[in-house]
């Protein structure tokens, strides 16, 4: 298990270490000057020339990479060029909204997603399960942002059960902060529920034509305890898989839903900084999003080897 765990961690480093020179390659030498694109085309030669020594544009590459490398070590992003505050600062505000959002979702999803695919895979070629199916491919096909709008007209507006729109801060009280995420959760949570229970239910269908699966049916297991107690272990490597997929997404993806419900998110100062040409941010909120990918998917790597032990010998 030892081996394992310094496997996947040494490649999680590996992996930053390939980002982090992807992302300074492309947004420190390409083609052009950063601080023209970030002052615009009637920037004057002193505006460029100051920015340029801001931005620690004047060294050689390699030297700015290793000190771009060694400030993020020690927490520090540099300082945003539109809003003059330091990055770091401005990322721990928006996450103190898109990560309980992105975890509040995921855990929908998951509540959602569990039982519907484990119904359509016990109730297969049944009217129940071609209903699930239906419901599921509708949820995918309708736009998240339109789920979010019926949701604030019916709960907000008709019912006034939860707020339409802005957080309150929590500082404001923890319910009064869920209330506000809660609409935005379930509108990001609809569509990746209705992906996470199609795979439930067909990973959990191909679990159960297995070999041992018949052998502990015909010791006498009923299809609900065969299913529980040795088809649902194995059946989970695939459903990990799209659950850490999901995660990433609804951290990084969720632009759309923080403007329809004014939620002030790491995807809403993510669209900001690249309207505003404000590549100190945009290279830091990158660096954040790919850091949070990658360690997701190294937990759900060492979940793997949780739920299948012989994964740990790989």
């Amino acid at each position: 298990m030892l081996a394992f765990l310094t496997a996947r961690l040494l490649t999680m480093i590996a992996s930053l270490l390939v980002a982090s020179l992807a992302i300074f390659v492309m947004l420190d030498l390409v083609p052009g000057d950063p601080a023209s694109l970030m002052l615009g085309l009637n920037a004057t030669p002193e505006a460029l020339n100051a920015l340029r020594q801001e931005l620690g544009l004047d060294g050689p590459w390699p030297q700015r990479y290793l000190e771009w490398i060694a400030g993020l070590l020690r927490g520090d992003f540099g300082v945003s060029y539109t809003y003059r505050v330091p990055v770091t600062g401005l990322i721990v505000e928006r996450l103190a909204i898109s990560l309980p959002l992105a975890i509040y979702a995921l855990g929908l999803t998951i509540v959602l997603a569990f039982p519907v695919g484990l119904i359509a895979a016990a109730s297969r070629k049944t009217w129940g399960d071609v209903t699930i199916m239906g419901l599921t491919q509708l949820g995918i096909a309708v736009p998240n942002f339109w789920f979010a709008i019926q949701l604030q007209v019916l709960f907000a507006l008709v019912l006034r059960w939860l707020p339409a729109g802005s957080f309150p801060g929590w500082e404001a009280g923890l319910l009064p902060a869920l209330g506000a995420l809660t609409l935005p959760a379930f509108a990001l949570a609809l569509p990746q529920a209705s992906i996470l229970a199609r795979v439930m239910r067909s990973s959990v269908l191909e679990t159960m034509h297995q070999d041992y699966m018949r052998s502990a049916r015909a010791k006498g297991l009923s299809r609900a305890g065969t299913l529980v107690k040795h088809g649902l272990r194995n059946a989970m490597i695939p459903v990990l898989t799209i659950i850490g997929l999901q995660f990433a997404f609804l951290l990084a993806g969720a632009i759309i839903i923080e403007n329809v419900f004014y939620l002030s998110g790491l995807g809403n100062l993510v669209f900001k900084a690249i309207s505003q040409r404000d590549l100190i941010v945009v290279r830091a909120c990158v660096m954040v999003l790919v850091f949070a990918v990658i360690a997701v998917n190294t937990v759900v790597d060492l979940a793997y080897g949780l739920v299948d032990p012989r994964l740990r010998r790989r």
